[in-house]
């Protein structure tokens, strides 16, 4: 157990919360930290500090907020491999990957402060001039889950600043100390209350969400818990982005080689341990390529450096939490008695939450594996024979979060990409996530957007104002 004292964030002042709890490693299993807690008193607390800081955050010229986002980027920049291991310490992830989303996080942060919202003039003619503006909502509750603590705390964080709102941030039990580290550079640069974090073990979440002086959640998460949260805001009509579960398809083509078509896909299905909302989740390749592109992908696999994520040339950490661990395995089991795994399969015999990048084959479509997000490093591979079986089979998900198609005629593989029912199809490409490009998710995986303008608009109230001159108007 580390002997660092980690604390939260109330009104500017770190806070030791009502008690405490465990924060494990998955690579070991064990625990190796405390993490301060919340009550519900503590909660209030955070929201008042919140409420009370919004009108002078509100209207401080947005230049000097967007100038303290940057400062926050450049402290968080300075920081990168202190916060990175911590990240890897209680998320698994590869330090190399925990540095690369502790560096993204500054580029999100200082993509919205770049950002600004201008007045629209929708109409200006025969004296009547009808303005659009928008302006804060007031307290933002985010709640953030724990496969990217970090940047998916600032896709929330830095429109909400940007635009003049303050924020309660409520990470994920399992990864809380990377998001209390990051209150602690805060605390130097933001005023007092305008970011207030709290930590819970699960059980804040609906008191946070319908508490009377939020006026807006941001939630990543499961699209189970996203139906709770929604269900919680409802009574006050909270503003909702939900941005939720996916199921996301690789549609293979037939004009593309299938070992580089298998290669590419492979990165997009394995990152981070396939724990992204956005990770490949199933594939379905044209039955004449199908072996050679499942035999490419078994190789992949076999061939994966699967290691706790402080260990030199780890390239897959563990599964995040025993949970998580114990669902891959459920869905492993049925797969293996109802398919054909042709690489991994079982979780591996030592410490911690490791599952070695496993690829199934010969699965029918209504297969938990190939109905359910796995969230972990599985990949089913489905054989089809046309272009309009396979979008039949893609979209029929509750879910419609990400995909891709690809293919070496570009036009043919976009429209293709134009009929999958998701909020991002990328074409030739996977996880091209960029802050100034919108990502939002359909069907069951979510309501909003985040990220981009509209992403940025999700964190205000539009008003218009219709105006014309007191002559003009006949009275």
């Amino acid at each position: 157990m580390t002997d660092r004292q980690f604390s939260m964030l109330i009104d500017g002042q770190p806070h030791p919360g009502a008690g405490s709890f465990d924060v494990v490693n998955p690579a070991t299993g064990e625990p190796f930290a405390r993490c301060p807690k919340a009550d519900e008193a503590v909660l209030n607390q955070a929201v008042a500090a919140a409420k009370a800081a919004f009108p002078a955050w509100a209207t401080r010229p947005a230049e000097e907020r967007a100038a303290l986002v940057v400062k926050l980027a450049n402290a968080i920049e300075a920081r990168a491999s202190e916060i990175a291991s911590l990240l890897t310490a209680e998320q698994g992830k590869p330090l190399d990957q925990a540095m690369y989303e502790a560096m993204g996080s500054t580029f999100v942060l200082r993509a919205f402060a770049a950002m600004r919202i201008e007045d629209r003039v929708l109409r200006d003619e025969g004296g009547n001039q009808v303005t659009e503006h928008r302006t804060p909502l007031g307290v933002v509750a985010a709640i953030m889950p724990w496969n990217f603590p970090m940047i998916l705390l600032m896709n929330k964080l830095g429109p909400a600043l940007v635009t003049g709102n303050t924020m309660v941030a409520k990470p994920a039990p399992t990864t809380p100390l990377t998001t209390l580290l990051i209150g602690e550079i805060a605390r130097d640069i933001l005023p007092p209350g305008v970011l207030n974090i709290i930590c819970d073990e699960n059980d804040l979440g609906a008191a946070l969400t319908a508490h009377p002086d939020v006026a807006k959640v941001a939630f990543t998460g499961s699209t189970a818990t996203g139906i709770k949260v929604m269900q919680s805001g409802a009574a006050g009509l909270k503003r909702m982005t939900l941005e939720l579960g996916g199921n996301d398809a690789a549609i293979v083509l037939d004009d593309v080689d299938p070992v580089e078509a298998a290669r590419k896909i492979y990165g997009g299905a394995m990152a981070n341990a396939g724990q992204i909302c956005v990770a490949i989740k199933r594939a379905y390749v044209p039955t004449a390529m199908y072996d050679a592109f499942c035999d490419e992908l078994a190789r992949l696999a076999s061939e994966a450096v699967v290691d706790d994520g402080t260990r030199q040339g780890a390239q897959i950490g563990p599964v995040q939490n025993r949970m998580q661990f114990d669902k891959i395995r459920a869905l492993l089991d049925h797969a293996r008695a109802n398919g054909t795994i042709l690489a991994g399969g079982a979780p591996l015999d030592r410490p911690g939450y490791f599952i070695p990048p496993t690829i199934v084959r010969d699965l029918a479509d209504d297969a938990p594996l190939v109905r359910e997000e796995q969230f972990g490093p599985v990949l089913p591979v489905m054989r089809y024979d046309s272009i309009e079986e396979v979008i039949a089979r893609t979209n029929d998900s509750e879910h419609g979060l990400g995909g891709s198609v690809w293919g070496r005629d570009l036009e043919r593989a976009t429209s293709v990409a134009r009929q999958v029912n998701s909020g991002t199809v990328w074409v030739n490409q996977y996880l091209a996530i960029d802050a100034n490009i919108p990502f939002r998710g359909a069907k069951m995986s979510g309501i909003g957007s985040e990220l981009g303008e509209a992403g940025l608009h999700e964190y205000t109230q539009a008003h218009v104002i219709n105006a014309v001159a007191f002559e003009a108007n006949g009275w």
